[in-house]
């Protein structure tokens, strides 16, 4: 009887806690419901809608942003209304950073705006405005892929994250609270050694999340940690989403080894999140509900041109996105009116090693760079233990002050001899596969 009154308590306390949580974030839940019954359209419904939505979004940016305004004069129509998508040019990184202020529509006041960065998997910085619509609507983006695995709002989440922006410090009663209610913890993941796996370890035994989420590469040397340890993980755990990196088969099998559940691949980024999510039958799935999907080739390989369908304060029209991937055709076995898409093998970076014997995830140089928006690009190098070199292509060199800035941080966070050398280049060359790595490592030793 003792198990169905503490059974019985559980499911109490996790529904007191939804009901806390939905009361919070009103508009979250308002979304989510949205964009659960838009799962229950027909594949020509929903692509009725993503065409309406398409227009809607350029002719808005046409006419409410002074960047778009100028950038499609020259593209063929009769009026505004007839501006064809595919006919319009292509958005690069590089004009996001130069006209950053031009493409806010006109009419948002920037005061009740925040501004996002990222490094960005090509190694090319940029920052962009964003308002709480925003951020609400991306998490009821990942709330819908999440319970694609069985998850629901609700229960708990333990993430794994390299960003440390995105993780939020502090012991007032405020925040627990909100943890709390939430279900959701975040782990600082941007480097690793076997003590910390050992103490993440025990975390998730604690905790007993119902789903992992981080980058591929951590949860990869987790998993091989606890296989070589054997230790048992809770069997609350119903999937493991990765993120920001490219999944690779073998590191799938080990997470899926070591947790005994199903790993479900997720494709966004910060400017442009819940791109695509994958089913339990192994496809990719795009939200044609908030993003139009194209591929093209450029550069001899399948590039993919992404327009956010929801973003109207700083809208993303057929932009660039860096990473390479096609569209596929046919129907899932999983039922989803979604259509499915492949990735290509992008966002492929090195782990730098601290001479103490730490693994330091790209993630953690890449946010060193947020703001620096007038560097075209970057990349990090190690070719020995101790020292990093940072090359660069920018019309100005960084301040005394954020090269200081920078060297603190290596010593403070990585090794405390930790040597850095700036280099200004005139470019820096793609790899073999055609890619930018923005952090390599060129150890021969690797644990």
């Amino acid at each position: 009887m003792a198990f169905v009154a503490n059974d019985n308590s559980y499911h109490m306390i996790y529904q007191l806690k939804h009901h806390l949580h939905r009361r919070l974030h009103r508009e979250r839940y308002s979304l989510l419901d949205e964009l659960l019954h838009n799962q229950t359209l027909s594949r020509a419904q929903l692509l009725t809608r993503q065409q309406q939505a398409l227009s809607a979004i350029i002719l808005h940016a046409y006419s409410s942003t002074p960047y778009y305004r100028e950038k499609y004069a020259q593209s063929p129509r009769n009026n505004a209304h007839e501006l064809v998508a595919d006919s319009l040019p292509i958005l690069h990184k590089d004009e996001v950073v130069q006209h950053m202020d031009e493409m806010l529509a006109r009419d948002i006041d920037k005061q009740t705006l925040s501004i996002g960065n990222t490094g960005g998997s090509t190694g090319k910085p940029l920052s962009f405005y964003y308002d709480q619509h925003k951020h609400e609507l991306m998490r009821a983006g990942m709330c819908r892929s999440y319970m694609w695995s069985g998850w629901m709002p609700g229960q708990k989440i333990l993430n794994f994250w390299g960003a440390r922006q995105d993780i939020q410090h502090g012991n007032s009663f405020s925040k627990k609270y909100q943890d709390y209610v939430a279900a959701e913890k975040t782990i600082a993941a941007y480097e690793y050694s076997e003590e910390l796996l050992r103490d993440w370890a025990k975390s998730i035994c604690s905790y007993q999340p119902v789903l992992l989420q981080g980058y591929a590469s951590i949860l990869t040397e987790l998993s091989r940690y606890i296989i070589a340890n054997n230790i048992q993980m809770p069997p609350t755990i119903l999937g493991i989403y990765s993120t920001a990196e490219v999944l690779y088969a073998w590191q799938r099998k080990i997470m899926e080894q070591a947790f005994g559940c199903k790993v479900f691949n997720q494709y966004g980024s910060r400017e442009i999140p819940n791109i695509a999510c994958e089913c339990r039958h192994g496809n990719q799935h795009i939200f044609t509900d908030m993003v139009h999907l194209e591929s093209q080739a450029i550069n001899h390989e399948e590039r993919l041109i992404i327009s956010s369908l929801t973003n109207r304060v700083m809208p993303f029209i057929r932009y660039d996105i860096g990473d390479s991937g096609k569209l596929k055709d046919g129907d899932c076995a999983c039922g989803s009116p979604f259509p499915m898409m492949e990735m290509g093998l992008c966002r492929s970076n090195d782990l730098i090693k601290s001479s103490s014997g730490k693994s330091i995830h790209p993630s953690y140089f890449n946010r060193l760079l947020y703001g620096q928006t007038d560097i075209r690009q970057y990349q990090y190098i190690q070719n020995e233990l101790g020292k990093i070199t940072l090359n660069i292509v920018s019309p100005s060199r960084l301040g005394l002050d954020t090269i200081s800035s920078l060297k603190e941080s290596l010593r403070r966070d990585i090794d405390e001899k930790m040597l850095l050398e700036v280099n200004y280049v005139e470019e820096i060359k793609r790899s073999i596969s055609g890619k930018h790595r923005f952090v390599i490592c060129n150890l021969k030793a690797r644990n």
